[in-house]
């Protein structure tokens, strides 16, 4: 089933500015928060059962990080919004799963939008999820689409004290998080690459007619990818410069090494579509000097057996006075001088190079 570009908002026409509606693929609303909460010396993990447990995150001296799985139930973000102060439309962008990455300055809290790409093994297609983060003095919360993720890696480090992590504040968490997502959109790249790689083996040796098909789904990914990470570029650039207290200046160089990374992966991907489209060239030129070769033979065949069919034809006229219709020899001649007159046109095209 071909991946959609844009995701349904049926939901949510005319309904006013602010409206909770959550428009994405259907989930099973299992919600689950998980809270990480650690400083310098400590870590400790648990899930909540409630949004109101987590009023104790808001203003604590360490970092938490409060995990939210499974957002298809709008009263969820709803609570959230009260218990922390998002603003009605943030709230809106949430539920709406379709959103073009961004970064929203709202004062005592950062709202970043993000892609997260993926591709498992087994699966013959990249998985796309929306990543909201909100960014707070003291907690960081990510709002996912469906329950697991890639952030296995970065929790271990937090409960291991390994790197920065545990001595640094919400903003290298949010660092880390989105460090993450970018590293994926380079595996999936290189999964793009080697299909491609294999592609265009398979259109130089023995293209088929599944060939084609392949060719435009291997586009249709490309695009889908290039639609969600090329406004992370701009993300990070806006993120690096904007004035807030919540990005403290050590930060800094960790987006500007961000900024290096999604260039990468931009420039790879359209090295790879400028690949795809030259292979998508060869094919059909491969398809069309085929196509002109059988014409090309289906043409010698048919100069031979013209003047034949010339030939049978007038002897195939129901005249009685016809010169050596009577003739005991006819027969034989009319067909010796047919095999001669097409071998000697044979000869003529070999010789030309035209057979």
């Amino acid at each position: 089933m071909a991946r959609r570009l844009m995701k349904a908002r049926s939901a949510k026409a005319g309904l006013p500015p602010g409206a909770l509606v959550y428009v994405g693929d259907p989930r099973l609303q299992n919600t689950r928060i998980t809270v990480l909460d650690y400083d310098e010396s400590r870590s400790t993990k648990r899930e909540v059962g409630a949004v109101s447990e987590c009023i104790e995150f808001k203003d604590s001296a360490t970092v938490s990080w409060i995990d939210v799985d499974e957002i298809g139930e709008p009263g969820l973000v709803a609570s959230f919004g009260r218990l922390f102060g998002f603003h009605p439309l943030m709230q809106e962008d949430i539920l709406n799963t379709d959103q073009r990455a961004k970064v929203e300055d709202h004062g005592d809290h950062l709202y970043l939008v993000l892609r997260m790409l993926e591709w498992p093994d087994g699966r013959d297609s990249m998985e796309a999820e929306q990543l909201s983060l909100v960014i707070g003095r003291h907690y960081v919360i990510s709002f996912q689409e469906r329950a697991g993720d890639f952030f296995d890696p970065l929790r271990n480090r937090i409960r291991d004290a390994v790197g920065r992590v545990r001595r640094l504040g919400p903003d290298f968490l949010a660092y880390s998080i989105i460090d993450l997502v970018i590293d994926h959109y380079f595996l999936v790249l290189e999964k793009l690459g080697t299909r491609i790689e294999g592609i265009e083996d398979t259109v130089l040796t023995r293209p088929g007619r599944e060939t084609l098909g392949e060719i435009h789904r291997l586009k249709r990914d490309l695009l889908f990818m290039r639609k969600a990470i090329w406004p992370v570029k701009e993300t990070i650039t806006s993120l690096r410069h904007y004035d807030s207290p919540l990005i403290a200046r050590g930060t800094q160089p960790f987006l500007r090494d961000l900024q290096d990374h999604i260039e990468q992966v931009i420039e790879g991907v359209d090295a790879y579509h400028a690949l795809l489209s030259d292979t998508l060239s060869v094919y059909l030129s491969t398809q069309s000097n085929r196509t002109n070769a059988i014409m090309k033979v289906l043409a010698v065949f048919s100069a031979v057996f013209m003047p034949l069919t010339f030939i049978t034809g007038i002897f195939g006229m129901n005249f009685e006075n016809m010169p050596a219709l009577q003739w005991e020899w006819g027969f034989l001649a009319t067909l010796a001088t047919m095999l001669c007159l097409g071998a000697l046109m044979a000869f003529f095209f070999v010789r030309k190079r035209w057979l």
